[in-house]
């Protein structure tokens, strides 16, 4: 079962420089325009292939998207979880909480 990660975890986790895969789940457009400085993007449409194919299942996944009524990243840590993986957060605040808070933000690949 999928949990979930307040801001303030995820700061501390980067901060910290923990070891874990941040992956922005929206398409890639989304993802150009704007992103969490570190995160990857697989977009949710192409999760399940791609995860498989790049990281064990005990690897730790943040998931994310667009904001708290954003359902994308709920329904990627269901499929991650639903695929095996055993260390998965969503973030549910997404980019909105992210960039309100005046935290770094990234723009393209």
């Amino acid at each position: 079962m999928y949990s979930t990660i307040t801001r303030k975890e995820l700061e501390d986790k980067l901060e910290n420089e923990e070891d874990f895969e941040l992956i922005e789940v929206l398409d890639r457009e989304d993802y150009e325009q704007s992103h969490i400085k570190g995160a990857i993007n697989i977009p949710l449409s192409e999760l399940g292939r791609e995860v498989k194919d790049r990281f064990d299942e005990d690897r730790e996944l943040v998931v994310y998207c667009a904001d708290i009524n954003c359902g994308a990243s709920p329904s990627a840590a269901e499929k991650l979880d639903q695929l095996g993986f055993e260390n998965v957060y969503d973030y549910e605040g997404g980019k909105e909480d992210w960039r309100e808070a005046g935290n770094p933000m990234s723009q393209g690949n």
